[in-house]
This record gives C-alpha cells, sequence and structure tokens, in this order.
C-alpha cells in the first residue's frame, strides 16, 4: 500500500473508530513493531456529542490503544444533533491541537485518503474556493496525511484482511451534509478512468500552486518593505494577479481565515479608497491605505 511513513518523532493518531482510522492506526503499530520505527504514538479521539451512541466508538478506540500499548486521550463534546460539518471539523481540530501542545508531538496524524481528496475538491469548487481550494487537503508541518494516495476500497480491505473492527458512523449517510451527498451520489458515478483524470489534474494544480506560491513569496519579497506592500506597484497588477498577491500578503502576516469575498473587497479597496482609510481584515487586524503602499495594522486598545 502506497503510504508516506512519517518522521521519527512523538506523533498523535486522530483514530474516530471510523474503518480509515482503524486501519491507519494499525498501519502504524504494525510498521512501528516489526521495522523498529523510532515513533511514540499517542492514540486521540473526540466524541463529539453529536450521536447517542458515540460512546460506542471511544470504547473501541480506547480498546484498540490497549492492545497495542499506546497512550489514549480522549475529550467529550457537547455539539449535539444538527451540528455542521464545519462546526464539527473546528471543535475537532482545537482538540487535537491542544493535545499536540501539551505532548510536544511533532505532528498529528490524519486517516485522510484518496477519496477525501477528491470530495474536497469538488467541495471546495463548487464554493468557488479558487485554485488553493482544489488542493486544500495536504500534508503540512504540524499535520501529516500519509493515506492521501490510497483509496477507501484498499483501507476496507486491508482492514478485513486484518481483522479489523470499526464503527459506521451513522451521521456518513446524512445526505443533508454535502459531503455525503457528493460521497454517495456524485463519486459512484465515477469509473475508475475519470477518478484518476480528477486525481491527474489536482496533483497537477498541485504541482502548478506550489510553482505560484514561490513566485508570489518572491515578489513579495521584493515589493514589501517594513511589512508593507508598495500600492502603486499593486494597483498596476491585473485584477486576478493582485487577488492572488493580497492572499499571499495576508498569510505572510498571519492571516488566514479569510474568504473569498473578503478577499475581493480588500483588492477593490485597495485600488480605489483614498488615502487614510481603513478596512477590517479579520478581529483586531485592519488594512491601512494610504498614498503609495498599503498596511496592515492592529486596532487600538
Amino acid at each position: 500500500m502506497d503510504i508516506v511513513l512519517p518522521k521519527p518523532g512523538t506523533y498523535i493518531v486522530a483514530v474516530s473508530g471510523g474503518v480509515d482510522s482503524m486501519a491507519l492506526l494499525h498501519m502504524l503499530y504494525s510498521e512501528a513493531v516489526s521495522n523498529s520505527r523510532p515513533w511514540k504514538l499517542i492514540v486521540a479521539h473526540l466524541d463529539h456529542g453529536i450521536r447517542e451512541d458515540s460512546a460506542e466508538d471511544r470504547r473501541l478506540v480506547q480498546a484498540a490503544a490497549g492492545r497495542y500499548g499506546l497512550p489514549f486521550v480522549y475529550h467529550k463534546s457537547h455539539l449535539g444533533a444538527g451540528t455542521s460539518e464545519a462546526e464539527a471539523r473546528k471543535a475537532r481540530y482545537e482538540f487535537l491541537h491542544k493535545v499536540r501542545g501539551a505532548s510536544g508531538a511533532r505532528a498529528i496524524i490524519t486517516a485522510h485518503h484518496q477519496d477525501d481528496v477528491l470530495e474536497t475538491a469538488i467541495i471546495n469548487l463548487l464554493r468557488s474556493s479558487g485554485r488553493k481550494g482544489l488542493t486544500s487537503l495536504k500534508s503540512h508541518h504540524d499535520i501529516e496525511r500519509p493515506l492521501l494516495q490510497v483509496p477507501k476500497r484498499e483501507l476496507i480491505a486491508y482492514a478485513k484482511d486484518q481483522g479489523l473492527v470499526w464503527h459506521e458512523d451513522s451521521t456518513n449517510q446524512n445526505l443533508d451534509y454535502l459531503r455525503n451527498y457528493i460521497r454517495h451520489r456524485l463519486l459512484p458515478k465515477f469509473d475508475k478512468t475519470a477518478r484518476d483524470k480528477l486525481h491527474a489534474i489536482i496533483a497537477a494544480q498541485h504541482q502548478t500552486n506550489n510553482e505560484l506560491d514561490t513566485l508570489l513569496v518572491n515578489q513579495l519579497h521584493l515589493q514589501s518593505v517594513g511589512g508593507r506592500l508598495d500600492r502603486i506597484w499593486f494597483n498596476h497588477l491585473p485584477h486576478a494577479v493582485a487577488r492572488e498577491v493580497m492572499a499571499e500578503w495576508l498569510r505572510a502576516h498571519g492571516v488566514r481565515n479569510f474568504d473569498r469575498k473578503t478577499l475581493e473587497r480588500l483588492v477593490v479597496a485597495a485600488k480605489v479608497s483614498p488615502k487614510g482609510s481603513r478596512y477590517n481584515v479579520l478581529q483586531d487586524r485592519f488594512m491601512q491605505v494610504n498614498s503609495s503602499d498599503l498596511a496592515l495594522v492592529r486596532a487600538e486598545r
């Protein structure tokens, strides 16, 4: 199976109790034992408190961690029925990053796989998330996703072959969630050729994004002085390019949770607003428009 093994260190393994994460946990444990991998694995489980039977998932994961002799950490939230995908994801990653910080772990390992990559790309296309949205599901410095090249069918086959036990989350059948609709109604209509083609498009876009990001960073390094962006240079850029530059400028200054609407508003403001204008970016951050440059400033307290 084509998986990308993490470097030596301590890792938080996110395990929900579903087939994907139970297979991942078994693979990592088996690799650590059979090949003496220098890993310390900590099993982490969040009970979202969305389903009445969610405690069964926790007991299943805890039992698996016990069999493997691995530390187990869990937390129960009380999100309740009807919680959105975004809210559940936010709670899950807040918990995982908290455990990572407390343990000094190198990164979090999740069981996202090839089907998740395709689903996420389609969701972000529907949401007009731009070039980044097509390739958003990937490994980062603090999140390892070693199964991104593995189709779900192979994980199921592996779990059956190894005699693993897992729980199916009943909410995964709820078609009110966009991801579930894509998973159960849209992707099954793709044959292997179509799936492979979509995956190839995503891989090619990933390469293009890396090249574009490098160019943007280099340009910002040349144009930005003291964190300020040359407004005259910026205003001569084509609108689509200006949007990409603005996005990279925000990211370079630690501002990441912006949406396309916010990005568009800031680009237009940068080009047409009189000097001295200020525009809210997120929370306590503002973009200040000067005659010759743009600056990110914090609100005065």
